[in-house]
């Protein structure tokens, strides 16, 4: 059970609002496009879908040991699935670089992204902030402070923290030529 009454306000709004914007849509360099924008959000947030419209959302990254829900499929999205268990014996590390491709080239091809766990704190944060380390070359630090001031309520558990401290290492190392990041 959730107690509410040891969260700060800013956690507790943010634990009751679907989704949030981490990256709006921007310019795309050298280009005459404009890059998608990526959401976080809880399990919640696929069931809006006028908010799923509005937003021009149109890929769904899935961070659940969960079935998928058939109808967005059928609506028309582009899904995303990591079968992954919110413990911290899990291993985030064999998913980050396929999902990062994934969100990367929705966002560059002017797709706006909803990357979604059962609660929007720990799975889908951490797949948030292993994009922004790899794609948008932040620091863990960094990319947490980032999604943190988006969505207040995110917290990775510590084996997903130690998992995205090493991506973070991998991807500050001088490249080796090709993939940094193996299990």
């Amino acid at each position: 059970m959730i107690r509410f009454d040891t969260m700060s306000l800013a956690v507790q709004e943010a634990m009751c609002t679907p989704m949030h914007l981490i990256l709006p849509e921007a310019p795309v360099p050298s280009s005459s496009k404009t890059s998608g924008a990526l959401y976080l959000g809880s399990m919640a947030a696929v069931h809006e879908s006028e908010a799923l419209r509005v937003n021009n959302i149109t890929h769904l990254v899935q961070v659940l040991d969960a079935p998928w829900h058939p109808f967005s499929e059928k609506a028309g999205f582009n899904m995303y699935k990591i079968d992954i268990i919110d413990t911290s014996t899990a291993d985030l590390k064999p998913h980050l670089e396929a999902v990062c491709n994934h969100i990367d080239h929705a966002l560059k091809s002017g797709k706006s992204v909803l990357v979604h766990c059962q609660q929007g704190i720990s799975r889908s944060a951490s797949v948030v902030i292993a994009y922004l380390i790899r794609n948008r070359h932040m620091s863990y630090d960094t990319a947490f402070a980032l999604v943190k001031g988006q969505r207040a309520c995110i917290k990775p558990n510590p084996g997903f923290v130690a998992a995205l401290r090493d991506w973070e290492t991998a991807w500050n190392r001088p490249n080796m030529g090709g993939r940094r990041f193996t299990t």
